[in-house]
C-alpha cells in the first residue's frame, strides 16, 4: 500500500490543508476559533483497504440470447474501471460496454461533473441459466462479482425501503466525502448536514413506491369513476405509432387503454413495421373491441410520419399521444375529461409521469411537473407525457414535423402552445414511460440525434415568435439554454444598500467593476446610518469612479424603503437590487439577466447564488416552503441537478430573492415598488407576487452566478425584537397571499414537500 502515499487527496471548501510526511492535516477556522485535524496515512490506508471500490448490479435483462447487465462502479481514486466477464467454466466472454450517466449517484458520492459516467451497460450473447463472473479492475484493486440472474431478479422484486442500507452507506463512504461533511458541519451546522444526509442516502425508488401504494386508487373509487356521467364527454382518440413493438409491451399498452375508467375513447394504431413483424397479428386479437382501429402502413415513415398517419385515423375531438411500449394509468382519461369540464377553454393538457421497468414490476423516477412554464419548456420538453390536444389545434399546426424526428413531440408542443387558448396541467402520475435498453426513457444516449433535433425545435420556436436568441445544448442530452440577444444597450442601475461593512462592499463593487462584461451600468450605493470612519473614507474613494454614486438614506433600516428611495434616484431603465455581501462570479451575469428581462412578457429575473463554500444559497423561491416561502435546493453542492435538472435550468418561478434581482423600471413603478410594511423579511417575495399578479413572468437565470455571504449587515435574527418583527411579517404575508398559499405554488407540484428544500416527495404522501 506504499504507493498510496503519492496520491493527491483533494479537500473542497475554504479550509487550508497541509501535506505532512506521515499524512496531512486539515485546519478549520471559524472566527477566532481554529481546530486542527490530523489524518495519518495508516488511517487513510485502512479506509481504502476496506472499501476501495463501491459497486452495484441493479438490472439484468434477456431477450432471446442477448443479455444486458447494468450497474455502477465508483473508485475512491476516480480511475475509470476496466471490465472482464467470464462464464462458469472460466472462459472469457466477449461483450460490448456502454458508459451510462448516473446523476442519481451525484449526491451519494459527491462527484464532480466530469466523473458522472459511473454507470455501465454490458451487452453479450449467453444463456439465461448460466452464472457469470464480472471482474472490475480499478487502479491496483479488483473485485469479482458473481452475476446470478435468479438472484438479481429476486433482489429486484424485494420491497425497497426509503433509505439505503447501512452496509451500502458504509460501502459508499470515501475520505473525500468525510472531509466534506466535516467542513459542511462547521460552516452550516448539524441541521443542514442532516438534510444533506437525508438527500444523499435516500432511496428514491423506495420512497416513491411507498407513495404509489398510499395514493393508489381503490377499486371502489375506480368503479365510481366508471359510473360517472360528465356533462361534456368528448371522444378522445389515443394515437399510437407502432414499429417493431415487442408483443409483451404492445399487449400491455393496448390493455392499459381498455382498462380506462372513462370509456368514450378510440385507439388508433398506425403500424410501420413491415410484413416481417408480428404487430398486426398481435393487434388482431384486440380488434373485436370496436374502439380499437388498426392500419398497416405501406412503409415506415419514421416516428413523426407514423404519428401523423395515426392522427389521420382519429375521429375524436381530442387526441392523446401514447408510445407503443408505454402504458396509461387507469384513470388517465377520466382525469383529462374531468379537467376539460372544469376548464372548457383548455386546448392542451398534460400530466405527470413516471417510468416502468422492462418487466413491468417497478415504477420509478416520478416527474412531478410545474404548471405551464414557458422558459422551462425552452430548456427541456418537460411536458412530454401524457399529452392531450384538441384535434382542431393539432390539425391547424400541421401535425408532426418529419425533419425533427427525435424531438418531434417537443416541436409539436411548441407549435400547439403558440396557438392554444389555455394550457392546463394535471398534477397526477397518469403515464408510465417504459424503460428498456432501446428506449429514450432509459438513456437519451440511445438516440443521440434527439439532442440536436431538440435544439432545432427550440430554435424554430424562437424564430416563429420573432425572438433573437442563441440556443446551446447543456452537457446533458435533451437540455438547453437560451441566451437572448439584446435589442438595445439600456442603462442598468445597480442598487446596493449598505451600513458599515466596508470589506464586503468593496469586494462587491470590485467584482462588478472587474468581472462584468456588460459595461453600461451605474452603481448606486444607498448609505444607511453607518458609524465607522473607514466606510466613509471608502465612499470618498469610490465617488471618483464615474460609474459609482453614493446617496444617503437617513431613516431607520427598512429594506423596502431604502430600495424604493434608491429606485427614485436611479437613472437606468432597468434596476438591479443587489446585496452588499455578494460577489460576481460569471462575467456574463448582467448580460444574461438583461437578455431575459428585456423580453416584453418578463418582469423580474433572479440569479443563482452560492455560499462561499460552493453550496447553493438560492436557486429560486418556492411559495409555501417553511410556511411562507423558502429557497429550493439550499445547501446542495454547486452543480447539483435537482429534481429533473431544475437547479440548472432557466425557468419561470413565482419568486426569486432580491439579494440579486433585476426588474424593469416600468414594472417596478407599476406595482408601487417594494412593500414598506415588510421592513426585512419577505419583501422580495411580496414584490414578485405583485409583479406576477400583473401578468409578468419571473425568470430564474442560473447562468447569472454570484457568491452571497448572506445578511452580514443585519446579523442574525435572534433577538426578541427581531423574532417578533419576523413573525409579524410572516403573518402579513399569510393574510395577503392566502390564496396562493392555500392552493399551492403553480410552479411547484403539490406532491412535493414543503417541509424541506430538496424537492422530495411530500411527507404527507410518503
Amino acid at each position: 500500500m506504499k504507493h498510496n502515499q503519492n496520491k493527491e487527496f483533494r479537500v473542497c471548501g475554504e479550509f487550508p490543508a497541509e501535506k505532512l510526511k506521515d499524512g496531512f492535516r486539515l485546519l478549520f477556522c471559524e472566527g477566532q476559533k481554529k481546530e486542527e485535524y490530523r489524518f495519518p496515512y495508516y488511517r487513510i490506508q485502512r479506509m481504502i483497504k476496506r472499501y476501495p471500490i463501491s459497486y452495484a448490479i441493479d438490472r439484468y435483462e434477456m431477450e432471446n440470447d442477448l443479455i444486458v447487465i447494468r450497474g455502477w462502479v465508483y473508485s475512491l481514486f476516480g480511475e475509470h474501471p476496466e471490465f472482464q466477464l467470464r462464464n462458469n467454466r472460466g472462459a472469457e466472454v466477449d461483450f460490448e460496454n456502454k458508459p451510462v450517466r448516473r446523476p442519481d449517484l451525484n449526491s451519494l458520492f459527491q462527484v464532480d461533473e466530469d466523473a458522472e459516467d459511473m454507470g455501465f451497460e454490458l451487452e453479450f450473447h449467453g444463456s439465461e441459466g448460466e452464472t457469470y463472473k464480472l471482474i472490475i479492475q480499478c487502479d491496483d484493486y479488483s473485485v469479482k462479482i458473481p452475476v446470478k440472474p435468479e438472484r438479481i431478479k429476486k433482489d429486484s422484486n424485494k420491497e425497497i425501503g426509503p433509505y439505503i442500507s447501512r452496509k451500502e452507506i458504509l460501502k459508499s463512504l470515501t475520505l473525500r466525502q468525510v472531509l466534506k461533511d466535516i467542513g459542511f458541519f462547521f460552516t452550516h451546522g448539524k441541521t443542514a448536514l442532516q438534510k444533506s444526509w437525508r438527500e444523499r442516502y435516500s432511496n428514491e425508488a423506495g420512497i416513491y413506491e411507498h407513495w404509489r401504494q398510499t395514493t393508489k386508487l381503490s377499486e371502489k373509487a375506480l368503479e365510481k369513476q366508471r359510473n360517472t356521467e360528465f356533462p361534456y364527454a368528448p371522444v378522445i382518440s389515443i394515437i399510437v405509432p407502432a414499429y417493431h413493438t415487442p408483443k409483451k409491451y404492445l399487449c400491455e399498452m393496448i390493455e392499459s387503454v381498455q382498462k380506462q375508467t372513462y370509456g368514450n375513447w378510440e385507439l388508433c394504431i398506425a403500424d410501420g413495421s413491415g410484413a416481417d413483424h408480428s404487430v398486426e397479428k398481435t393487434v388482431e386479437v384486440y380488434l373485436k373491441d370496436k374502439r380499437i382501429r388498426y392500419k398497416k402502413l405501406e412503409r415506415n415513415e419514421g416516428i413523426a410520419g407514423n404519428t401523423n398517419q395515426a392522427m389521420k385515423m382519429a375521429s375524436g375531438e381530442f387526441v392523446g399521444l401514447l408510445d407503443h411500449d408505454d402504458t396509461l394509468a387507469e384513470n388517465a382519461l377520466f382525469e383529462a375529461v374531468s379537467l376539460l369540464n372544469k376548464k372548457p377553454g383548455t386546448d392542451l393538457l398534460y400530466t405527470d409521469e413516471d417510468k416502468i421497468s422492462a418487466d413491468s414490476v417497478r415504477y420509478t423516477d416520478p416527474y412531478f411537473k410545474s404548471d405551464f412554464n414557458l422558459d422551462l419548456l425552452r430548456s427541456n420538453n418537460y411536458i412530454c407525457h401524457f399529452l392531450v390536444v384538441r384535434k382542431t389545434l393539432a390539425d391547424s399546426v400541421g401535425g408532426f414535423d418529419k425533419n425533427l424526428d427525435g424531438a418531434q413531440d417537443h416541436d409539436f408542443v411548441f407549435r400547439c402552445i403558440e396557438k392554444a387558448r389555455e394550457v392546463s396541467h394535471i398534477p397526477q402520475i397518469l403515464y408510465h414511460w417504459r424503460i428498456h435498453r432501446n428506449s429514450t426513457a432509459d438513456s437519451a444516449g440511445n438516440k443521440a440525434y434527439c439532442d440536436a433535433a431538440g435544439k432545432g425545435a427550440v430554435e424554430a420556436h424562437l424564430k416563429r415568435q420573432g425572438i433573437n436568441g442563441t440556443v446551446s445544448s447543456l452537457p446533458y442530452a435533451g437540455f438547453y439554454r437560451v441566451d437572448y440577444e439584446l435589442s438595445s444597450q439600456p442603462l442598468v442601475s445597480i442598487l446596493i444598500p449598505n451600513r458599515n461593512e466596508k470589506e464586503s462592499l468593496e469586494k462587491c463593487i470590485c467584482s462588478i467593476m472587474e468581472k462584468t462584461a456588460y459595461r453600461k451600468f451605474e452603481i448606486v450605493v444607498i448609505e444607511n446610518n453607518s458609524t465607522e470612519k473607514e466606510i466613509f473614507d471608502y465612499y470618498k474613494e469610490i465617488e471618483n469612479i464615474p460609474e459609482v454614486r453614493v446617496i444617503y438614506w437617513k431613516d431607520k433600516f427598512n429594506y423596502s424603503a431604502i430600495n424604493n428611495y434608491g429606485a427614485k434616484e436611479a437613472k437606468g431603465d432597468y434596476l438591479v437590487l443587489l446585496n452588499n455581501d455578494t460577489e460576481i462570479i460569471e462575467p456574463e451575469w448582467l448580460t444574461r439577466m438583461l437578455g431575459d428581462c428585456m423580453r416584453p412578457e418578463v418582469g423580474i429575473v433572479g440569479a443563482m447564488l452560492y455560499y462561499p463554500d460552493d453550496t447553493i444559497q438560492h436557486a429560486g423561491v418556492i411559495i409555501g416552503i417553511g410556511g411562507v416561502a423558502g429557497h429550493i435546493f439550499k445547501y446542495f453542492p454547486r452543480g447539483y441537478e435537482g429534481h429533473f435538472m431544475k437547479a440548472l435550468l432557466q425557468q419561470d418561478l413565482s419568486a426569486v430573492t432580491a439579494a440579486c434581482l433585476m426588474v424593469k423600471r416600468t414594472v417596478f413603478e407599476e406595482v408601487g415598488g417594494l412593500e414598506e410594511k415588510l421592513e426585512v423579511a419577505f419583501n422580495d417575495v411580496d414584490f414578485c407576487l405583485k409583479v406576477r399578479d400583473k401578468g409578468y413572468l419571473i425568470v430564474f437565470e442560473p447562468g447569472a452566478e454570484l457568491y452571497h455571504y448572506e445578511s452580514k449587515s443585519r446579523g442574525a435574527e435572534n433577538t426578541p425584537e427581531k423574532v417578533e418583527r419576523f413573525n409579524g411579517e410572516a403573518a402579513f404575508m399569510m393574510k395577503k397571499w392566502k390564496k396562493i398559499l392555500s392552493s399551492g405554488d403553480p410552479y411547484y407540484n403539490k406532491n412535493l414537500t414543503l417541509e424541506r428544500e430538496d424537492s422530495g416527495i411530500a411527507e404527507r404522501c410518503s
